[in-house]
């Protein structure tokens, strides 16, 4: 099977530090290609992850544009997906498209036609309406975890597939670091996650707290404070940079709570396997959950509010701890060392490595692939 993998014009596979959807296309391009099938990549141009052939326009990715108005960067998608549909419409040795671009791409490719094509929703579905209200019916949908398409609207779910949870190549390793007092919370700081909800616990209980990830993209203090300090900077009313600044800050300490910015490679690694615990205070429901995915791979058990995937991923009492509200969520914290993390990182092998998420994803391509080519 011959896959044409598009993964947008944003950011670079793998992508160099946070990257949600790129760090899943190159978790499961290598497995695929295990499995014998070939894929073409469509990408930045500076992506370096191994594939069979790579299709681009743009050099770099562009996310940087995404902070623009929509009338400025409204083109970059289409442009890109422009490009994809050349390329199909070139060659006929494409048998399915897997899409990963958010509304452009199932818009795009059930007008123009061509292979079948399963488009994966990585997001909160609830976003366009109207798009996804009257869903074009030739494009098969998957979803990344149950609780998220259950949320999606009817045309939607009729389209769908099933869920495919997410998997960490860390599930295959054996990334193992001495275990340390401080507790974690990993991704981008934004209201979302939560991160003063897990401020103010630590604070109350007086146990460190380690805050990892950008800040709507700026990824250190000193970067951090050009927005900050600025009210005529783009981003300085930017939501994330609100957030931190009037619900996180207060909170940092140096002592018990710390923010260390964007955090990644070994270093990162490193953190999260020396932590305690995950903490994941969520403010929404969460579709996909990689950093739980990946805490359980490290062997570092996740407390999380009841919320989104969270249920799915987490069995309570035993792979970590759910909680219904903020005190509850204290409580568990205080008891995170009755977890084992060896049965953590068994769970992660057994449900979220890449080849398990690879073999999901071929009995999809297979049923995708029966279907008729589309007009």
């Amino acid at each position: 099977m011959k896959v044409l993998m598009n993964a947008g014009p944003w950011l670079s596979i793998p992508p160099p530090g946070y990257g949600g959807i790129e760090n899943v296309v190159a978790t499961l391009v290598p497995a695929l290609r295990e499995r014998g099938v070939s894929v073409v990549l469509a990408a930045a141009g500076s992506s370096t992850l191994e594939v069979d052939e790579l299709v681009r326009v743009y050099d770099e990715g562009r996310f940087p544009e995404l902070q623009k108005p929509y009338n400025q960067v409204m083109g970059i998608a289409h442009a890109h997906q422009a490009r994809v549909v050349a390329e199909l419409r070139a060659r006929d040795d494409i048998d399915l498209v897997h899409d990963h671009l958010e509304v452009v791409g199932p818009a795009v490719l059930s007008a123009f036609g061509g292979p079948p094509v399963l488009h994966t929703l990585h997001w909160d579905l609830r976003k366009h309406p109207a798009f996804y209200g009257s869903f074009p019916p030739s494009i098969a949908v998957n979803g990344v975890s149950e609780s998220q398409l259950a949320r999606a609207p009817e045309a939607l779910r009729a389209a769908s597939l099933g869920a495919i949870h997410l998997a960490t190549p860390l599930a295959d390793g054996d990334v193992r670091a001495e275990r340390g007092e401080h507790l974690v919370v990993m991704g981008r700081i934004c209201g979302l996650k939560g991160q003063h909800v897990a401020a103010r616990i630590c604070q109350k209980l007086g146990l460190p707290l380690v805050l990892a990830g950008p800040v709507c993209g700026r990824g250190s203090a000193a970067e951090l404070d050009v927005v900050a300090q600025n009210p005529d900077h783009a981003l300085h009313n930017h939501p994330d940079v609100r957030y931190y600044l009037d619900q996180v800050s207060r909170y940092l300490d140096e002592e018990l709570v710390r923010w260390v910015g964007a955090v990644g490679g070994q270093a990162r690694d490193h953190l999260y396997a020396s932590a305690r615990a995950a903490l994941f205070p969520l403010q929404w429901d969460e579709p996909g959950g990689t950093a739980v995915v990946e805490a359980l791979a490290l062997g570092v058990p996740p407390v999380g509010l009841r919320r989104g995937c969270l249920p799915e991923i987490i069995d309570h009492g035993r792979t970590g701890f759910l909680a219904d509200t903020e005190e509850e969520l204290a409580e568990w914290v205080l008891r995170v060392d009755e977890l084992d993390p060896e049965e953590c990182r068994r769970e992660a092998r057994r449900r979220f490595s890449p080849s398990v998420m690879a073999g999901r994803y071929l009995e999809l391509y297979e049923q995708v692939a029966r279907r008729p080519a589309r007009a």
